[in-house]
């Protein structure tokens, strides 16, 4: 006797995802800018809304099968989880040797790893909308602005950063609203621009 497989559908996950990377990289910014200090308070939503959230959405993106989706919101939603270790980590939670022994260079080669991630996600997003193609832009941005401060290359690379990565959250913001309203109502609510190359 044959079973019939029941295929459940499930939702587009991707505004939960791109929500989480709009509100960490929202927070995270206003400590860089210096709007808020320190970093007790940005560890929780780099760990629910950077890191669970995007894990969330690439988990049911593979579902969908959604390549760039579900390898994007993994690889950023684990890089959220590792730097909220890494700030535990310096702020000497997690034990005074720890914290001694932490090389802030080590993060700057986590930041170029990442760099050089975002720049094939950049390539492929010639095929996507031009707000996807800048969003990528401005993370390509803001990692290497990381890279270079964990470097020691100045204090302009931090500002570079904290602005590319305030520039993240606001178009993120713009994204995830476009997305989510123009599904919702069936019909273009949001521009989001056309692809570069939709070959």
């Amino acid at each position: 006797m044959e079973t019939k497989q029941v295929k459940v559908e499930v939702a587009d996950p991707t505004t939960l995802g791109l929500f989480g990377l709009a509100l960490v990289t929202l927070v995270a910014s206003s400590q860089k800018l210096g709007l808020t200090s320190g970093l007790s308070l940005v560890v929780p939503w780099a760990f629910f809304l950077g890191g669970f959230a995007q894990l969330i959405a690439s988990i049911f993106d593979f579902k969908h099968n959604n390549l760039f989706g579900s390898t994007a919101f993994a690889a950023y939603g684990l890089f959220w989880l590792g730097m909220g270790v890494s700030w535990l980590i310096r702020m000497g939670c997690c034990g005074e040797i720890l914290s001694a022994s932490a090389d802030v260079k080590q993060l700057g080669v986590v930041f170029i790893g990442y760099m050089l991630l975002t720049i094939v996600f950049t390539i492929s997003a010639i095929r996507m909308s031009k707000a996807m193609f800048f969003l990528l832009l401005l993370i390509v941005l803001l990692f290497k602005g990381l890279a270079l401060e964990s470097f020691g290359f100045g204090h302009f690379w931090h500002l570079v950063a904290a602005y590319a990565e305030l520039g993240i959250s606001l178009l993120t913001f713009y994204v995830l609203a476009a997305k989510y309203l123009n599904s919702f109502f069936g019909r273009e609510m949001l521009r989001t621009g056309k692809p570069f190359c939709s070959k």
